[in-house]
């Protein structure tokens, strides 16, 4: 059974939400929190396997939550929420380690396939979102950006800058294993390793940082 934590302010959305997933037989809502700072409580009392994280709350939002949460030991996985799907908040979430985001009008059936996903420890995020995200990184510090990427990048064997490299061009693990003649399992055993050697939470930073560096 996957724990599921709902922060929103919005309490229809609570409750929308909570119908969608009660209707589950593997996913439970475990506790809900109508502010980010409510987070960190919640999450001592509930132990959720996956956070659904609103961004605009009128305390604390979602990415300073969703920052403060995962660099926390054990950390339970985020999926921030939104109304925007080109939300300048929502990039930045993803770098601070969210593992996707979800659309508030977003099928039920999605939402719900989006969520195993997350707590499989897969992608949610289709290549085409991944790429719809990219193309509306800031402009500013890109240069900054770039000579950080570059030097992260630089620790990597040359096949494992290959494999970052399609990821942030937003292929699948089956596409990748095309690519680069390799098994399935292999490709996820290489994003693990780059993902540790990396210090990063998911393969959504590593996109954007291959991005970064310029693919």
């Amino acid at each position: 059974m996957t724990r599921i934590l709902i922060v929103d302010d919005d309490p229809l959305v609570r409750a929308g939400l909570t119908m969608i997933l009660a209707g589950t037989d593997d996913l439970q809502v475990v506790g809900e929190a109508s502010d980010g700072v409510e987070v960190p409580a919640a999450v001592r009392t509930v132990h959720p396997d996956v956070v659904l994280m609103d961004i605009r709350m009128p305390q604390q939002d979602g990415l300073a939550a969703t920052e403060a949460l995962r660099r926390a030991p054990d950390a339970p996985e985020v999926i921030v929420l939104t109304t925007f799907d080109a939300d300048e908040y929502v990039l930045r979430a993803l770098r601070c380690g969210a593992g996707g985001f979800l659309l508030k009008d977003t099928a039920p059936a999605e939402i719900v396939r989006a969520i195993r996903a997350v707590a499989a420890g897969e992608p949610m995020l289709s290549p085409t979102v991944t790429r719809q995200l990219i193309a509306h990184v800031a402009e500013t510090g890109v240069d900054a950006r770039k000579a950080a990427a570059v030097r992260a990048l630089a620790q990597l064997s040359p096949r494992e800058r290959e494999v970052a490299a399609a990821v942030g061009r937003g292929a699948s693990n089956a596409e990748i294993g095309t690519e680069l003649f390799m098994s399935v399992a292999t490709v996820k055993a290489h994003v693990s390793r780059i993902l540790t050697r990396l210090g990063l939470n998911n393969r959504v930073q590593l996109a954007l940082l291959a991005h970064d560096a310029g693919g």
